[in-house]
Order: C-alpha cells, then sequence, then structure tokens
C-alpha cells in the first residue's frame, strides 16, 4: 500500500515544474499560461528508504523493491472553480479520488512568471483553494441530503449514519470551516470516509520558494508556516526548480549538488516524509536472498492486516509472525545474529505492527 496525493494549486505556482521533478519525467507540461495541464498527470516514484538498501546488502538480495507513492498533478483551480469555472468540475472530482492534498503555494517573486491574482500572497491563495473546494463540498452535502430522505422514512440506518455526518459537516461548511475540523468518533470512521468530501482530506502546503531560500525558507513560507500551525497542518519548504535540476543528476552528482545548496536530502524525500506523517503511515521490511521488499501500512495495523498487504491468503490464513526490529537486525548483521542476541521474536494476531520490522509471515494456505 502506497498513498495517493493530489498536488493542488492555482496556476502558475510551480505545481508542474514541482510534478515533473518528482516523478522524473517530462509527463505534465509546465508552461506560462493557465491550464497548461488539462488531464491529470500520474506518477509514481519509488519511496526512498536507506534502509531498505542497508538490508538488502546485509543479506545479499539480488533485487530492492521500495514501496511506492502516487503522485496526481491536477490542473490549476481558479476562483470559481465550484461554480465549474476553468476546468473545476474536472479537477474537483480527480481530487475526491486522492488520499491526501499537497497545496503547493508560490512563495517567489518572479516578474516574468504571471500570478493569476496579480499578487505574491501564498496564503491568500491557499483561502482561494480552500473557499472553492469547501463550496464544492457544500453543494455536495446539500444534494446528497435531499436524496437520503426518502431511505431515511423507510428505516435504512446506513442512510440515517450518513445523514447524521453530512449535517455535522454542513454545520462545519457553514460557518466557514473545513470538514476535517469534525470530530469524528472511530465507529464513524468509515461512513465518513466514505462521503468523500474533499475538506476531509488532510493537507499538506508546500510552499515553492526561490532557490536561495531552499535550505531555510523565506518571509512568505514563514506565513503560510503559522497558518499550518493553526489549523495542524503540515508544511514542506521545497524549490520546484532545484529538484527538476536535482531529478537529471546521477546519485553521486546529487549528494555534491545538495551539499553546494546546503540542504541534507532532496524535497522528495521530505516531502514523501511529511505525506507520511500527514496519512500516519509507516514501512515494515520483508528481506531475503531473493529480495529486499519495502511495504507501506497505517501506525497501528495489527500483525495480520500487515501480512494481508503482501497478499489476502496470508491475512486469511496467519499464524504467526517471525520478527525482528530493523535496528537488532543491522546490529546482528542478519537473522541469525539476531537471533544469537535473543532479538528474534515471534508475535501473535495481536501484535502492533512497528515502523521499520522485519517480518516473516507463516501462513496456513
Amino acid at each position: 500500500m502506497g498513498f495517493r496525493m493530489g498536488i493542488v494549486g492555482l496556476p502558475n505556482v510551480g505545481k508542474s515544474t514541482l510534478f515533473n521533478a518528482l516523478t522524473r519525467t517530462a509527463a505534465a507540461q509546465a508552461a506560462n499560461f493557465p491550464f497548461c495541464t488539462i488531464e491529470p498527470n500520474v506518477g509514481e516514484v519509488a519511496v526512498p528508504d536507506k534502509r531498505l538498501d542497508t538490508l538488502a546488502a546485509i543479506a545479499g538480495s539480488k533485487q530492492i523493491i521500495p514501496t511506492r507513492m502516487t503522485f496526481v498533478d491536477i490542473a490549476g483551480l481558479v476562483r470559481g472553480a465550484s461554480k465549474g469555472e476553468g476546468l473545476g468540475n474536472q479537477f474537483l472530482a480527480n481530487i475526491r479520488e486522492c488520499d491526501a492534498i499537497a497545496h503547493v503555494l508560490r512563495c517567489f517573486e518572479d516578474g516574468d512568471i504571471t500570478h493569476v491574482e496579480g499578487r505574491i500572497d501564498p496564503v491568500a491563495d491557499a483561502e482561494t483553494i480552500e473557499t472553492e473546494l469547501m463550496l464544492a463540498d457544500l453543494e455536495s452535502v446539500e444534494r446528497r441530503l435531499a436524496n437520503l430522505s426518502r431511505k431515511i422514512r423507510g428505516g435504512d440506518k446506513e442512510a440515517a449514519d450518513q445523514d447524521r455526518l453530512l449535517r455535522l459537516a454542513q454545520t462545519a461548511l457553514e460557518d466557514g470551516k473545513p470538514a476535517r475540523t469534525v470530530k469524528v468518533v472511530e465507529d464513524d470512521r468509515r461512513t465518513w470516509q466514505q462521503l468523500q468530501l474533499l475538506t476531509a482530506k488532510p493537507v499538506l502546503y508546500v510552499c515553492n520558494v526561490e532557490e536561495s531560500a531552499a535550505a531555510s525558507g523565506n518571509t512568505q513560507s514563514a506565513r503560510v508556516a503559522e497558518m499550518a500551525a493553526r489549523q495542524g497542518a503540515g508544511i514542506v519548504v521545497i524549490s520546484a526548480r532545484i529538484e527538476e535540476e536535482i531529478s537529471q543528476l546521477d546519485a553521486e552528482e546529487q549528494a555534491m549538488f545538495l551539499e553546494e545548496m546546503g540542504l541534507h536530502e532532496a524535497g522528495l524525500d521530505r516531502l514523501i516524509r511529511a505525506g507520511y506523517d500527514l496519512l500516519g503511515l509507516q514501512t515494515y521490511f520483508t528481506v531475503g536472498p531473493k529480495e529486499a521488499r519495502a511495504w507501506t501500512i497505517e501506525k497501528g495495523t495489527l500483525a495480520p492486516q500487515a501480512a494481508g498487504v503482501i497478499h489476502g491468503d496470508f491475512e486469511k490464513g496467519f499464524i504467526r509472525a517471525e520478527t525482528i526490529a530493523y535496528a537488532d537486525y543491522v546490529a546482528g548483521k542478519g537473522e541469525a545474529g539476531a537471533k544469537e542476541s535473543g532479538k528474534f521474536r515471534v508475535e501473535g494476531k495481536t501484535y502492533e505492527v512497528q515502523d521499520g520490522d522485519v517480518l516473516h509471515f507463516l501462513f496456513n494456505a
């Protein structure tokens, strides 16, 4: 399991440039005019994780298979998108299919690149996008409430649950608050997710700054950071131009370039980590002579469900999980060493898988 992140923003904020860099393709046309991205571009990238390389080296794995995440470059939203302005309806439908939303905000000055609103104000840009998504959600909620009334009169419990949650969302939206501010109890979580409200999705603000501010940010990104802190949202400062340059280099050249720019890691790494934190995701590994592989699961996932990510039969016939923590596997220089030092564990159905666990599942076929 990876996750699907929609990249949204007003036209000419650097979305497509960032997408091109992240996916290392030229699939998304980066041009200085609105709506240069007509269809959503979808790109899968490997999730960089140095632990996987370390485990493969210890085990002598012939193949390394990282987990993957999907980026969806969604064409630029404009004021009025919720009413179909620009290519609004199409874009809003694309956002619904994503697990999280990355708002790319222009935090750089450049007289050669026009801004659709004629000014540089990332906080106002974020508010424009949020407003359009809230208006679209409000329209959707009102329409769905009307459609549910007949089912509720017929005693449909699922319809009654949806109605109750939609009314909570409606109250928040009418108060000018996104649906993600609604407190949802665990028992309602599944029904809430099925509503697919745009503003219920977690948000990550991506501040696109000039190259010289890539390491420390600038005044505009600091304003976004304050806004994100108030909302409990994630934030990443990145220079799309730098990422574009890095994407053309090999590993050794990348390291040298990053050092010259005063950066410890590429923006891709930071963006993925922020996305993982946003969605509460983590990684476990399976390691052997044939392959070393990373798998993505939600934090709190129990061993049988983690096994099910590999194959449904693993979950159905789960017996136990042979488990070694990543640090113990490395310290023991492999499974044998971990066993000798007493770090090899056998866990059952109630075991909550931890980030970095090296697992081997036993199951009934």
